[in-house]
């Protein structure tokens, strides 16, 4: 266990698994296409050239647009609507449940009670009342992800020593320079790790919202072409939101940790 890999032994090391899911996948695809070459469960890699060629590269005849570039647009203008709402609400709300005693008396078991109804539950009520549109699936994530980060923030704030706050009361600071100088400075960066953590969650409400109503999104297409057992389509769909999650995670810790290198430094790297 005291062995370590170098940064190239890493790379290649986490490069493995994906080789073998690949070798793996073209074995039990040949496999099935000798038995059935109408099988649609594993098509074969020209399957997959074809249908990114006619999704990503090829206008739709109806509308005159690139799907693939569409779908992205739209579910990537939900996600980061949402996300962004989540994480305002987030900075708002935990500040002073952290920071005031009755704040955080009154409000905190409805945050939590709150955090507990599970958001796909409401899908259909957010329907209702915004109706089909853009807001009900902006709304979805929002609730599915704020109170998340609002107690991953409070208690944050309540894990700033005592000390830092007596300190700046006895040089003057009100409870307003507190929380600009003292308290935000120290769970920002926690506010885009909390961010970084829940990009999956938001992905799955946003995923849900665009399956049930929806006119394009990644979500709308993958479940649309469910229906023809479209694998050469469905497959690239999932790899292809994996990738922007994966890259969406790797921008924001790099952001995170530019912005507060002290951050990293303190183990708080995840």
């Amino acid at each position: 266990m005291n062995n370590k890999p170098s940064k190239l032994g890493s790379f290649y090391l986490g490069l493995l698994p994906f080789i073998l899911v690949v070798i793996i996948y073209l074995f039990a695809s040949d496999a099935r296409l000798a038995e059935n070459p109408n099988d649609k469960l594993l098509p074969s890699m020209s399957s997959f050239v074809s249908a990114i060629d006619r999704m990503a590269f090829t206008p739709s005849k109806r509308t005159g647009e690139i799907l693939f570039i569409e779908d992205t647009k739209s579910s990537l203008e939900r996600l980061g609507l949402g996300i962004l709402i989540s994480a305002v609400l987030a900075l708002l709300m935990a500040i002073p449940l952290g920071l005031i005693p009755f704040v955080r008396s009154g409000l905190s078991p409805f945050v939590a009670a709150f955090s507990m109804v599970p958001p796909m539950a409401v899908l259909p009520i957010l329907f209702i009342v915004f109706g089909m549109g853009e807001m009900a699936k902006v709304a979805l994530i929002v609730i599915g992800v704020t109170p998340i980060l609002v107690r991953d923030l409070q208690q944050r704030v309540i894990e700033i020593p005592q000390e830092q706050l007596i300190k700046a009361q006895t040089l003057g600071a009100s409870s307003w320079t507190i929380v600009w100088r003292v308290i935000l400075p120290q769970i920002m960066p926690r506010l885009l790790d909390g961010v970084r953590l829940t990009l999956g969650t938001a992905w799955i409400f946003l995923i849900s919202a665009e399956a049930i109503a929806a006119t394009e999104g990644l979500g709308y297409r993958i479940f649309l072409v469910r229906r023809y057992l479209a694998m050469d389509v469905i497959l690239p769909y999932v790899i292809w939101i994996t990738l922007l999650a994966f890259l969406f995670d790797y921008l924001l810790k790099k952001v995170t940790y530019k912005m507060f290198p002290w951050y990293e430094v303190g183990g708080e790297s995840k």
